[in-house]
């Protein structure tokens, strides 16, 4: 890992947490998913560029899908 990758992993990871809190205080799927998603797929890709693709996707789904 370098340290683009430790940056972004956890700037992800930081609203991962957010997602997930949000989620299950309000009782919201997506947003639940999405953080659990966004803490934990940063351990499993290793390019750069395929890491902030993933992340700003699962980033803007909760905002897209309304649940």
């Amino acid at each position: 890992m370098d340290t683009a990758s430790l940056l972004w992993g956890l700037l992800f990871s930081a609203f991962g947490f957010a997602y997930f809190v949000y989620g299950k205080k309000q009782g919201k799927a997506v947003p639940l998913l999405c953080g659990i998603a966004l803490m934990v797929f940063p351990y499993f890709v290793d390019s750069d560029l395929l890491l902030a693709g993933i992340g700003l996707t699962l980033l803007a789904v909760p905002l897209v899908v309304r649940g």
